[in-house]
C-alpha cells in the first residue's frame, strides 16, 4: 500500500467539506455514504484503526464501529496488513470473514 499522503490524495472526500465526515447521529450515515466506491477506502480504514483515530468517519466506519471492531480484535497489530490480506483473499475467493467483509465494504 502507498503511504498515507499518497492514498489520501486519491480519496473521494478530499474535495468535500471535511466537517461532514465528523458528523454526529444520523448524519453519520450520509458521511459513510461518501466512502462508498472510494478507491482508497481500505487504506483509510486501516490508517484509522492502526492510529486509533477517535473521531469521524474513516473508511466507511464511524468511531463507534471502529472502537467495537478494535475491542473484538484486540490482538491485531497491523490492520493495514490484515485488511490488505483480506482484500486480496476476497478478490481471489470471495468473502473470507464476515466482520472483515463488512470492514472492507
Amino acid at each position: 500500500m502507498a503511504n498515507d499522503q499518497e492514498w489520501s490524495a486519491r480519496a473521494i472526500c478530499r474535495t468535500g467539506d471535511p466537517d461532514e465526515l465528523f458528523a454526529e447521529g444520523a448524519a453519520q450515515n450520509r458521511a459513510k455514504a461518501v466512502c462508498n466506491g472510494c478507491p482508497v477506502r481500505t487504506e483509510c480504514l486501516a490508517s484509522a484503526l492502526d492510529n486509533r483515530i477517535d473521531h469521524g468517519v474513516w473508511g466507511g466506519m464511524t468511531d463507534r464501529e471502529r472502537r467495537a471492531l478494535l475491542r473484538r480484535r484486540p490482538t491485531v497489530t497491523s490492520w493495514r496488513r490484515l485488511l490488505e490480506e483480506a482484500r486480496a483473499e476476497y478478490d481471489r475467493q470471495g468473502p473470507v470473514d464476515s466482520e472483515l467483509q463488512l470492514a472492507l465494504g
